[in-house]
């Protein structure tokens, strides 16, 4: 019983981010309220108030989801596997669940709304501020998978801190191409030239 009670509650959690960000890309921010995420979603304001403190956090929570979606794969990932080529997997594969056909240019309309959404000021501060709080469980991971201490080691938050900063500014540098471009080969550049040092391009 406390399974079906868990996966209810994942599905309810699931429906409110989904229309949180559906009403966002349709209305803007501004025109959405937490009723009418709720209503959207088929559930009470008050059950919706039982899993978000208002609309920002439930567009925002994919980011979360993410994070411990990435951290789930790290450490699923073969033990002989080199840190960068599993972290490089772990951190795109969610992008590539969430964001629908990642390997294709999104379609203008979409991007635009993105676009949109990405300027609003109290969603940025809400992202990155729920991106940077789960860099903890994504270096507790990648300390394990490299033998270190994350307690006393700086090399596992140093990772964990500058995958979530190439993964942001590959996010960026999508929202801004003209003409679009593919995400997912991008966050894989983006990984893979950390993991190399960002040797410099113009050498």
């Amino acid at each position: 019983m406390s399974g079906l009670r868990e996966r209810k509650k994942r599905a309810t959690r699931e429906a409110l981010m989904a229309a949180a960000l559906r009403l966002a890309l349709e209305r803007g921010l501004e025109g959405v309220r937490v009723d009418d995420i709720a209503a959207e979603a088929g559930v009470s304001p008050r059950t919706f108030n039982n899993y978000f403190a208002g609309k920002h956090e439930a567009i925002a929570a994919r980011h979360t989801d993410r994070i411990e979606r990435s951290v789930a794969l790290l450490r699923a990932r073969p033990p002989e596997e080199p840190l960068w080529e599993a972290l490089t997997e772990a951190m795109v594969e969610p992008w590539e669940q969430h964001a629908g056909d990642a390997h294709s240019p999104p379609p203008p309309e979409l991007l635009a709304s993105i676009r949109m959404l990405s300027r609003e000021p109290a969603l940025r501060a809400e992202s990155l501020r729920v991106a940077f709080a789960a860099d903890g469980a994504l270096a507790a991971a990648i300390a394990e998978r490299t033998g270190t201490d994350g307690s006393r080691d700086l090399y596992p938050h140093l990772v964990a801190g500058a995958a979530t900063a190439a993964v942001q500014a590959a996010v960026g540098h999508w929202l801004r191409a003209d003409p679009p471009i593919p995400l997912a080969p991008l966050l894989r550049d983006a990984l893979r030239a950390l993991a190399a040092g960002l040797p410099d391009p113009s050498i």
